[in-house]
C-alpha cells in the first residue's frame, strides 16, 4: 500500500488553536466530529477509499466488540484493550505517583478486559525516554510498585461494577535507543548511523552507538524486567519493537555489522535473544509484541507550507534505511518483512501482537492521525483519516496472513464519535480481533464501557486529538489530556500549554 498525500488546498474553515501556515495552502479535510451523523460520516469515509466502511447501528455487549476471544489457555471478555499510555509523571527513581496511579485506574475503568503494558516501562535507567519513567531500579521495591499499579487496575475495573477475575494485563518493556532522555538531554544509544534523523536528533556517533556486548547486557535486563514483572502478578509482557526505540531500529539495522545487522537474521537476533531469556526465567508468563509493522521515510514541516513532508528522500535511494520501507520510494510501505518478521512470532510461539506505524518522531500523522499537530510536529500532509485507514489496513493484511495471531489494532482514537461503528465493523468482518484504545483512554476512559452498554457517547469527553499529551512533555510538562479532563485543565501546566501554542500561531 503506498501511502497516499492529499493534494493541499484551501482549507475549509481555520481551527483557532493549530498552528498558522505562511502560505495559503493547507490540506482540506473535514474532521470527524464536524459529521452530523453516521450516514455523513460513512459517505465521507468510503469516499476516500471504498474497501472501508463502518456499521450504522451499533450492537453493544451483544455484538462483536462484546464477543469473548479465546487465547488458548483463558479467554478475554470482550474485544476492547487499553494501550500504552506514558505520563512522563514518575519520580527520579522510577517509581509511580499519585498521577500514574490515577491512569492505570481508569484503564482499568475502561471496561477494556485487555490491559496492553500499562505504558512502557524501561528495562535499564539509560533506557527511559524521559527522566520521569518508570524502570527496572535495583535499588527500589519494583515489585510492591508494579502490584500497586495491578491493584489500581483491578479497583478501577470493579468501581464499574465489573469483574476483575478476568482482567489480562501486561507491561510494556522497553529502551528507549536513539530516543533515550534519561536524565532530560536527548541522549542516544543507537543502533546504526541514521543521517535523515541525525539533521534533527543529533547524534555522537563515538559514544552513541551500542556495541554487541552492549546489545547482549540489554537482553539480559529484558529478561530481568520480565521476572520482576510475574512477580508482581503480569500475565504477560510485552517486548516492545515500534516506534523508532531500540528494538524496532534493530530490526531495520541493513547498515550495522556484526551478530546484530545486515541479514534479517541478524537484525532479528536480539529479539529471539529476549524471548529465549524471558522464557527460560520466567516459565508461565506469556509474550506479546507491539511492532511497527511498516514505515516511511522521516518527515519534517515544509519552510512555507508547515505541511508534513518526505524532503529530499530522492537522496538515500535505494533506501535501507528502515524497517518496513520500500526501498525504491520511502514514501510508501513496503509490507515483505514486516509479515516476514510475523511469521517468526508465530514460529515462537508468541500469539500476542499489537501492530502499530512508524513513529511519533518523525512521521506522527501516520503514527497516531489528529488534526492538531503537537509543538514539534508539522500540519497534517493528508486527511488523517487516510492515516487511520493505513492502520486499518495493516491489521487486515496481518490477520489474513497469520489467522492464528491474536492482532490488536491502533488508530482509532482519530475517529471521535464513529469510532465504535469502524471497530465494530473491523472485528464484525474479521479484520481484526481487538480495538486498541490510547489517546481516547487518557480523556474518556469509560467509553469502551458505555459503547459496549449503548449508551450515547458523552462528546465533551471525546478525544479531539489536540495533541497536548505530547505537547506538554515535549515542554517537560506530564502528559494528560489538559484541554477535556478537569483534572489537569486546572493546572498551572495548562496555562503553559496555552501560551505555547499561542507562540505557534
Amino acid at each position: 500500500m503506498r501511502t497516499r498525500f492529499a493534494r493541499a488546498t484551501r482549507i475549509r474553515s481555520r481551527r483557532r488553536s493549530q498552528p498558522r501556515p505562511s502560505s495559503e495552502h493547507v490540506v482540506d479535510y473535514k474532521p470527524p466530529g464536524r459529521h452530523r451523523s453516521v450516514a455523513d460520516f460513512r459517505n465521507h469515509f468510503r469516499g476516500l477509499n471504498a474497501a472501508f466502511d463502518c456499521d450504522e447501528e451499533l450492537l453493544g455487549a451483544d455484538g462483536p466488540l462484546g464477543q469473548t476471544l479465546d487465547l488458548g489457555h483463558r479467554q478475554l471478555g470482550n474485544r476492547f484493550a487499553a494501550q500504552p499510555m506514558e505520563g512522563w509523571d514518575g519520580t527520579s527513581d522510577g517509581r509511580p505517583t499519585d498521577l500514574t496511579r490515577r491512569r492505570w485506574r481508569r484503564f482499568g475503568a475502561s471496561g477494556a478486559k485487555l490491559i496492553w503494558g500499562g505504558e512502557a516501562f524501561a528495562v535499564q535507567a539509560d533506557g527511559r525516554a524521559n527522566p520521569r519513567q518508570l524502570y527496572l531500579n535495583p535499588d527500589v521495591d519494583v515489585v510492591g510498585d508494579l502490584e500497586s499499579l495491578i491493584a489500581e487496575v483491578r479497583a478501577g475495573h470493579r468501581e464499574q461494577g465489573l469483574d476483575s477475575d478476568d482482567l489480562y494485563i501486561g507491561l510494556q518493556l522497553t529502551h528507549s535507543g536513539r530516543f533515550a532522555r534519561p536524565d532530560g538531554p536527548l541522549e542516544p544509544r543507537i543502533a546504526y548511523r541514521h543521517p535523515p534523523l541525525e539533521h534533527k536528533y543529533a547524534v555522537d556517533g563515538s559514544t552513541a552507538l551500542l556495541t554487541d556486548a552492549e546489545l547482549a547486557a540489554i537482553a539480559d535486563n529484558y529478561a530481568h524486567a520480565a521476572k520482576t514483572a510475574q512477580r508482581a502478578g503480569f500475565d504477560f509482557v510485552d517486548v516492545k519493537c515500534c516506534h523508532g526505540y531500540l528494538l524496532h531500529e534493530l530490526l531495520g539495522a541493513h547498515r550495522r555489522d556484526g551478530d546484530y545487522g545486515g541479514p534479517f537474521e541478524n537484525r532479528t537476533r536480539l529479539f529471539r535473544r529476549i524471548v529465549e531469556g524471558i522464557r527460560m526465567s520466567c516459565p508461565g508468563l506469556d509474550i506479546g509484541v507491539r511492532v511497527s509493522l511498516v514505515d516511511v521515510f522521516p518527515h519534517t514541516a515544509n519552510a512555507d507550507t508547515r505541511l508534513g513532508e518526505a524532503a529530499d528522500w530522492q537522496r538515500y535511494v535505494p533506501y535501507d534505511l528502515g524497517f518496513g520501507v520500500d526501498a525504491d520510494d520511502p514514501r510508501r510501505f513496503d509490507f515483505a518483512e514486516g509479515l516476514r518478521f510475523l511469521g517468526l512470532v508465530e514460529s515462537l510461539g508468541i500469539r500476542l501482537v499489537n501492530l502499530t506505524l512508524g513513529s511519533p518522531y518523525y512521521c506522527p500523522h501516520l503514527q497516531r492521525p489528529a488534526a492538531y499537530p503537537p509543538s514539534d510536529g508539522y500540519l497534517p500532509p493528508e486527511d488523517p483519516l487516510l492515516g487511520v485507514m493505513a492502520h486499518l489496513d495493516c491489521a487486515r493484511r496481518a490477520k489474513a496472513a497469520f489467522p492464528n495471531l491474536v492482532i490488536v489494532g491502533t488508530g482509532y482514537s482519530y475517529l471521535q464519535e464513529y469510532l465504535p461503528h469502524v471497530a465494530q465493523h473491523e472485528v464484525r468482518n474479521g479484520h481484526v480481533d481487538v480495538v486498541g484504545l490510547g489517546r481516547m483512554a487518557l480523556v474518556y476512559p469509560d467509553l469502551a464501557k458505555d459503547v459496549l452498554d449503548r449508551k450515547t457517547l458523552e462528546k465533551r469527553r471525546i478525544c479531539r486529538t489536540f495533541s497536548d499529551c505530547t505537547t506538554a512533555p515535549r515542554n517537560g510538562m506530564v502528559s494528560g489530556c489538559y484541554p477535556l479532563d478537569a483534572y489537569y485543565k486546572g493546572t498551572p501546566e495548562a496555562e503553559r500549554l496555552k501560551q505555547i501554542k499561542k507562540e505557534q500561531r
